[in-house]
């Protein structure tokens, strides 16, 4: 019998569990009979005493309790080491030849509030719950026993920490590694500060999707390839190397764009590629507005649009759909016939069936017929579990401009 603390949910919340959400809100829950401290392992019932799994209780998050499944009985390296070699087994049947890849994508790994990112021979870890928190020792015990890293980084600065009643954390956990590191995303090099870049030191979501870009620009040689919010020039470099003949980067990162141009003369792309510091909304408004009695004339074969999340919040909806209708209005105007648009979003309160009618909408606005190319997603190492939303937060389109 289970020594487990018990918590029971309340009439009407098991299903959602039963159908693979792992979150148990606070009001989702009758109050422990007992008091639970936070971080423990807890068994879950419903009000019938049927068994729901196990959990992470904390009851400073409204997140009460994070589930794991059922059948744990105890958290330690040996339960660690048995979900991370599950993950990675998914990572080497999807992607085999990536040397770099999300290992542990939290929920879509059931390990919900662990985030670890695989560069080359380092990792980086990133905790954003209580229960994962107090148990690194055994974390990192199992990745060293899983892959054997030169390193183990920790890079737990989310914003989600404060709600567990957790600071922020950062360092080596094990290992020697100053934090700079060269990787290799389909074949081409970037560097990377993996204890000062952004998240956990690149965006590793869109690796599949940057060769899939490239593969339409190829299509195209010779092609002119704006690409806007390009950050450290994932897209860009991959649309360099598949023939085209000039791509232009955008971002407002000056910090960003020096690592974008460091990464394109590194691989030899610096004679295709060009960056520009820039307010990219601003810029694509200067760039459509013609001289009076002027025609305008569209410049652009390929344009590829993947901007930070327009929104953070479910509130903020109808602001983050006027700004993406805006950019895809101009990037319209700007690409010639049988050009190719990569438009991405990134939050998970825009639903892909919203997002494609934003699209359409500034199609029809600016008399443009799309055919659809491509539905695209997150790369394999970010898994999707359709019971859980959260986890879908990538979405994209690949069209081609018909006229």
């Amino acid at each position: 019998m289970s020594t487990l603390p018990i918590l029971t949910v309340r009439p009407g919340e098991a299903d959602r569990i039963i159908a693979g959400h792992p979150w148990l809100y606070a009001n989702s829950l009758f109050p422990p009979a007992k008091p639970v401290p936070d971080g423990a392992l807890v068994q879950v019932m419903d009000t019938r005493h049927r068994d729901l799994g196990t959990g992470l209780y904390n009851s400073k998050s409204k997140i009460a309790v994070r589930m794991l499944g059922h059948d744990v009985a105890k958290l330690d390296a040996a339960f660690f080491e048995e979900r991370i070699r599950a993950a990675l087994e998914v990572r080497r049947r999807h992607m085999a030849g990536a040397t770099c890849c999300r290992v542990v994508n939290a929920e879509a790994d059931f390990l919900s509030g662990l985030i670890v990112d695989r560069y080359e021979d380092v990792l980086v870890m990133q905790t954003s719950a209580l229960g994962m928190d107090q148990r690194k020792a055994d974390i990192v015990a199992a990745l060293q026993t899983v892959l054997a890293p030169r390193a183990i980084l920790e890079r737990s600065e989310t914003a989600a920490r404060k709600f567990e009643g957790l600071g922020e954390s950062s360092g080596v956990l094990a290992g020697e590694c100053d934090g700079n590191v060269t990787v290799k995303l389909n074949g081409l090099a970037f560097a990377a500060n993996l204890l000062t870049g952004h998240k956990t030191g690149l965006y590793l979501d869109q690796q599949v999707n940057y060769q899939r870009v490239a593969d339409l620009v190829a299509m195209r040689p010779g092609a002119q390839v704006l690409d806007a919010f390009t950050f450290l020039g994932g897209f860009a470099l991959h649309a360099a190397r598949a023939g085209a003949a000039h791509v232009l980067g955008l971002d407002r990162s000056e910090e960003a764009l020096a690592s974008a141009s460091a990464n394109a003369a590194a691989n030899r792309l610096d004679s295709k590629c060009a960056f520009e510091a820039v307010n990219v909304f601003d810029w694509l408004k200067a760039q459509t507005v013609a001289p009076p009695h002027e025609k305008f004339i569209p410049r652009w074969d390929a344009i590829i649009l993947d901007p930070p999340s327009f929104t953070r919040n479910r509130e903020s909806v109808p602001n983050a759909l006027r700004g993406y209708k805006e950019i895809h209005v101009r990037a319209l105007k700007l690409l010639r016939p049988g050009g190719v648009l990569a438009t991405f979003c990134c939050s998970h309160h825009v639903s892909a069936g919203v997002f494609m009618d934003t699209v359409l909408s500034a199609a029809f606005d600016q008399r443009r017929i799309l055919r659809r190319v491509a539905v695209l997603g997150p790369s394999p190492d970010h898994p999707v579990i359709p019971m859980i939303p959260e986890t879908e937060y990538l979405k994209g389109f690949t069209f081609e401009v018909v006229r």
